[in-house]
């Protein structure tokens, strides 16, 4: 089964950008349907972007023009490009399969903190 590794996180003011990056220490993403989920402080993990191997791409209304998602296979890595970051983007971001048939492991998610 696939091990996902979420990097990228940081502490940014608000309107800045970051690039996060969703890696597998153990599995291959190319036939995967892979998603962005975030977890703020005493709140529920949600879906904030999806990507199909077909590359078709879907959004949260919450980040929808803000972060892209992007996928490169042969990396074996799946990104998460956020622009015009606002202090409530502040979460714990993970990286899975897309919501449906279950999940993969959870990673350790990397921190994003935006200040105001």
């Amino acid at each position: 089964q696939v091990q996902f590794v979420e990097s990228g996180g940081d502490l940014v003011q608000a309107g800045g950008s970051l690039r996060l990056s969703c890696t597998a220490s153990r599995g291959t993403f190319d036939f995967i349907n892979i998603a962005w989920y975030r977890q703020a402080p005493g709140q529920q993990r949600l879906f904030i972007a999806g990507i199909r191997t077909d590359d078709i791409t879907n959004y949260s209304d919450s980040v929808k023009g803000r972060f892209t998602i992007s996928r490169d296979n042969a990396k074996n890595t799946v990104y998460l490009q956020m622009n015009s970051l606002k202090p409530e983007d502040t979460a714990v971001y993970y990286c899975n399969v897309l919501p449906g048939r279950g999940f993969f492991p959870w990673g350790r998610g990397t921190q994003v903190t935006i200040s105001s």
